[in-house]
Parts: C-alpha cells; sequence; structure tokens
C-alpha cells in the first residue's frame, strides 16, 4: 500500500489545481480520476460555450488563450490538459474510488485497481455525475438522456427538452437549429433567470416564434415509447415524441460524503460541513474544494470562484505539517 502526503479526489479544474500546489509545496501527492482529464467537461455537450470568460477558468496564473472571450469546451479540455501533461503532474486516470476511510488518523484509499494511505484527503468531485431523476413511469427507457451530446443525432426527430436552465436552453436552440421538432417542458413560469444573457433573448423569441414550442408550469407525468405525458394547468396533455432530454440539474454524490463522516444539513440543501476560512471539513484533515461545497445549490460553486480553494488548502495543510514537526 503506497503512502502519501495527499491524495485528491477528483481531476476536475479544481482537483488540478489542488495537485499544482501540492507539488509547489514538495508534498508527495496522488490525484485520483475516474475518467479521463477533467472528465466532466469532456462529457458537457459539443458545442457549449463557458458562461465565465477565459482569464476567469485560469489556474495558477497559467493563462488561457481563446478564440473568444467566453471559450468553448474544445478550449478548455485542451487548456487543462496541457496544465496536467506540462507539469507532469500525479493524476491516475480511469481509478475510480471505490471507498475512503479515516483510521487511527490516517485516509485508507481503496479504487478499482489499487490501494492507498494519505495523511490528508481533499474531495473535489463535483456534481455532474448524477443526475436528477423526475422520477415517473418510462424514464428509464432508452429514448430518455439526462446528459446532452451532440445535436446532429435529434435531425428531425420529435424531441422533449425537459428543464429551463442554460443546459436545456443550449439543447434546445441547438437541436431546433439541425432540424429537430423541439417542445419544451418548464416546471416554472418561465425560462430561467440564471441562463446566459447572450442566449436568453435568443430561446425566448424562438418560443415567441413558434419555432419551439414551450409548455410553461407543466410537469411529466409518464413517458412512452412515441408519447409524452404532460399535466399542465390546462389538464394532461399527450405529444408525439422521439427521444426526451431530461435536463433537470445533478447532484453531488452525498453517500460518499457521508461515507467519510462528512455532516450535511438536515434540510434539503445537503450543505456539507466545512471552515469557509481553511475548507476544512468536520473530519479533521479532510477538505472540501469546488462546487461539491454547495450541496444541492450547485449554481453557488463553478470554477471561477472555486479556484482559490486550492491555496487556501494546501496553505492549512502546510501550516499543520510544520506544526506537527
Amino acid at each position: 500500500m503506497t503512502f502519501f502526503d495527499l491524495i485528491i479526489i477528483g481531476g476536475g479544474p479544481i482537483g488540478i489545481a489542488c495537485g499544482l500546489e501540492a507539488k509547489k509545496k514538495g508534498l508527495k501527492y496522488l490525484i485520483l480520476e475516474k475518467g479521463t482529464i477533467v472528465n466532466s467537461l469532456f462529457n458537457y455537450p459539443v458545442n457549449m460555450q463557458f458562461f465565465s470568460s477565459s482569464e476567469k477558468l485560469e489556474i495558477d496564473n497559467i493563462p488561457f488563450i481563446s478564440k473568444e472571450a467566453k471559450p468553448k469546451r474544445d478550449e478548455a479540455l485542451e487548456y487543462y490538459r496541457r496544465i496536467v501533461t506540462s507539469n507532469q503532474l500525479n493524476i491516475h486516470l480511469f481509478e475510480e474510488v471505490v471507498s475512503a476511510k479515516k483510521e487511527v488518523g490516517i485516509f485508507s484509499v481503496e479504487t478499482n485497481k489499487n490501494s492507498y494511505q494519505a495523511t490528508f484527503l481533499i474531495v473535489a468531485t463535483g456534481f455532474y455525475d448524477i443526475p436528477n431523476l423526475i422520477n415517473v413511469p418510462g424514464e428509464h427507457l432508452p429514448k430518455v438522456s439526462h446528459y446532452y451530446g451532440n445535436p446532429h443525432f435529434y435531425t428531425m426527430q420529435n424531441v422533449a427538452v425537459i428543464g429551463a436552465s442554460n443546459s436545456a436552453v443550449d439543447a434546445a436552440l441547438e437541436c431546433y437549429r439541425k432540424g429537430a421538432n423541439v417542445t419544451m417542458g418548464v416546471r416554472g413560469p418561465e425560462i430561467g433567470k440564471r441562463v446566459k444573457y447572450w442566449v436568453r433573448p435568443d430561446i425566448l423569441n424562438r418560443i415567441e416564434e413558434g419555432s419551439i414550442k414551450v409548455f410553461y408550469n407543466t410537469q411529466v407525468k409518464e413517458i412512452k415509447e412515441r408519447e409524452l405525458v404532460l399535466g399542465t394547468h390546462e389538464g394532461t396533455i399527450s405529444i408525439e415524441n422521439d427521444y426526451v432530454l431530461a435536463l433537470t440539474g445533478y447532484r453531488p454524490n452525498f453517500g460518499f460524503l457521508s461515507s467519510l463522516g462528512i455532516q450535511l444539513s438536515d434540510d434539503d440543501k445537503l450543505y456539507p460541513t466545512y471552515n469557509p476560512e481553511t475548507m476544512e471539513s468536520n473530519v479533521p484533515n479532510l477538505y472540501l474544494a469546488g462546487v461539491i461545497c454547495g450541496g444541492m445549490d450547485t449554481h453557488v460553486w463553478f470554477i471561477e470562484n472555486s479556484r482559490v480553494h486550492a491555496k487556501t488548502i494546501l496553505g492549512h495543510i502546510q501550516s499543520k505539517m510544520y506544526s506537527a514537526n
């Protein structure tokens, strides 16, 4: 069993930032990532454009040069890949953490490939792996997806997009422009207020002109092979449907956090307990970084405002190591 000063779970932008700080401070560290480098970004829609400008996605003051002010997914993939490879970060890809526990002051981490121990642990696992289910009959049909990739697939199909956030709006617009017949089902009374400011007018105009149909104040009641059953303020209706993109958001792996002993708030937000000045959780020497700190409020933390977590955490770890010596 290999021993490290620090193990970082998650190889996204914030996990990478933590690895850079650990390397600069001379720690023996390891980043464990269950997929490829920045796996969540890799699984974003192929045409996705960030809300943040490129300089706000930079880590460790390494310049991020993009063609436009707000970079696209592929540019971000290349940026973070180059950081990992150029700095020769110690990262194990496609190695999934199966369990982690603390015993006698040491963290034991089991993966699908190996076993490790560490004095300190950082959880920077994001939230993109677990979708918020709508919990209706037919949700597990092959025609239903909680992720959206390439709009070309939906050409000439009857596509229902469930949701009103950035991902849902992007999918609706792109599928419409590739020739799909798009209907949106929105639980609230309008398109989300946090939709990218340069995209929101576009979707509203397409809805107004009738290019994209929308049902507001609507719940999905059932998904059938060729139909979608909606509950609207005018009653229950059925529409023809080939595919459903249920883009209703995602959530952190709260089960994993609880298994580590991290306390979660007893409301529906499930905020994890941590000290905002150090990012240390209620479990000594276990730190949280990135979007996972926001619980169900996944819009609170993102790359732009959580990249500082790396310096905060590693500074605190270094002070602990100095005081121990």
